[in-house]
């Protein structure tokens, strides 16, 4: 398929730039991937939409102030760091801007001097590896002098960090957030639990890379991001009872999604963890999900991609039309879809 067969006429106004006061306010457009049939609910309406037996699985990872503003020592040029990846203790991937005052050796403080970072490699893509010194917990330090990294289609100031980020974030390590998880609340997750659907947790920390477009016209000659996730024990039983018993294994996010279909072998899953840039696009045969709870994708990026390789290509793209439609909000602070 070309990267074009995905693309969808946007207008402007429909990417949301701030979050909406409640999380569970948001819009759900409900797909029924074997009939093609929509529905439109919304998303506190998701308890009564499951059965007793499912399971939600979602990415517990947590969203890092991962943009750091220094300046270079000892000119006192600016710099700005992006992490991408932690890689060792102190050791981080991580994008500069501007590169060129970037070569292996310069060191840069941040912080007034509660950080200091030296390049020791150049990585893959023009990217560096950063070995940082600071005083204390590293994370406890990046609170105090890192700002969100939002996306690059958000050109608002978020007023309230803790909304860029879910309320189960508990693994720090992402660039990003998984934003299909920012529609619950603690109350709204008690509800569907209360309602006899169960919850997991994975972790898959969102690189940077989830935003590269997709620049081959051949989709099939995209190279995927890799990023790093873990399933524990308890969440790999609790998938496999769920099969067992007659349960949908819904993934929260395609952060969710790709974590699990890298990590089914035969339909289970087990405890694991490891690195994945799987690249899911019409034609892949799902294993381990049954379900999917999405946020609306940019147009040609591997997001859409997927999302139309799960509920079909023709259903996904007549949905996305019908949303423009419907003046349904778009990308990390927008409304969200189900399909089962």
């Amino acid at each position: 398929m070309q990267k074009s067969d995905f693309f969808y006429h946007l207008p402007e106004e429909l990417i949301a730039q701030t979050p909406l006061e409640r999380r569970d306010a948001s819009r759900l457009l409900c797909i029924d991937k074997a009939t093609g049939n929509i529905s439109q609910n919304r998303f506190s309406d998701l308890p009564k939409l499951l059965r007793p037996g499912d399971l939600l699985v979602m990415n517990d990872s947590k969203v890092i102030p991962a943009r750091l503003l220094g300046v270079k020592i000892p000119s006192g040029a600016a710099i700005e760091f992006l992490l991408l990846e932690q890689k060792e203790l102190n050791v981080w991937e991580i994008m500069v801007r501007p590169g060129r005052k970037a070569p292996v050796g310069a060191r840069f403080s941040f912080g007034g001097g509660l950080l200091t970072g030296e390049i020791v490699a150049v990585a893959d893509g023009g990217n560096r590896l950063a070995i940082f010194e600071h005083q204390g917990d590293f994370f406890s330090v990046l609170e105090q002098i890192g700002k969100m990294p939002l996306p690059p289609y958000i050109t608002e100031k978020l007023k309230d960090n803790d909304r860029y980020q879910t309320v189960y974030a508990n693994e720090p390590g992402s660039a990003a957030a998984p934003t299909a998880g920012l529609h619950f609340t603690p109350e709204l997750i008690e509800e569907i639990q209360n309602r006899g659907v169960n919850t997991a947790f994975v972790t898959l920390h969102v690189g940077a890379g989830t935003f590269r477009p997709v620049k081959a016209e051949n989709i099939n000659e995209h190279t995927m991001h890799v990023e790093r996730y873990q399933i524990p024990k308890e969440t790999a039983d609790a998938i496999n009872r769920a099969k067992a018993s007659g349960g949908r294994v819904i993934a929260v996010g395609t952060t969710s999604c790709r974590t699990l279909e890298t990590a089914a072998h035969d339909g289970e899953i087990k405890e694991t963890a490891g690195n994945t840039g799987i690249f899911i696009t019409p034609g892949y045969k799902f294993r381990a999900i049954q379900g999917l709870i999405t946020n609306f994708h940019l147009p040609e990026s591997t997001l859409i991609m997927l999302v139309a390789a799960f509920a079909g290509y023709e259903i996904t793209m007549s949905a996305y039309r019908a949303a423009v439609m419907e003046k349904y909000r778009f990308f990390s602070f927008g409304d969200a879809m189900m399909i089962l």
